[in-house]
């Protein structure tokens, strides 16, 4: 038996792929590492988002003219009753990463970075800065 399209106002089809069960699972990546970038007096300022993570679940590499930073965390938590019985045992992994080309020009030494509050905020030089050449001259015979 076919059942028509709309009854009683309702579409039962789009109703039923409306169901959470349907739905397809929205990725850690839109909830964590949302990043913010500014720039300022010849300066990127960068912050990312990392709720949860702490200080030391975060690595920031810079490598041929690319900054990485990548977050990884294994977390396990687990309750017992008087007798020493596990009566609920929970495990968490995750690592995520972000790439941001930032120029050949940038060292290392040049990335400033902090972290407080699950907030990553990160200074790098938005362009080449040319230290300024010393005058010769040239003498005269």
């Amino acid at each position: 038996m076919l059942l028509p399209r709309d009854r009683y106002g309702l579409n039962l089809f789009d109703e039923m792929l409306n169901d959470p069960f349907f739905k397809k699972r929205e990725s850690n990546y839109n909830s964590i590492m949302k990043t913010d970038v500014h720039e300022k007096d010849g300066f990127y300022h960068l912050e990312m988002e990392l709720p949860g993570y702490a200080k030391e679940d975060i690595k920031a590499e810079l490598k041929n003219g690319y900054l990485t930073i990548t977050a990884e965390k294994n977390d396990s938590k687990d309750e017992k009753d008087k007798k020493g019985n596990v009566v609920f045992q929970e495990r968490y992994t995750g690592k995520c990463s972000r790439s941001f080309y930032v120029g050949n020009h940038v060292s290392q030494e040049d990335v400033k970075a902090s972290f407080e509050n699950g907030v990553l905020k990160l200074v790098i030089p938005s362009t080449e800065h040319k230290k300024a050449e010393e005058k010769k001259f040239i003498s005269i015979d």
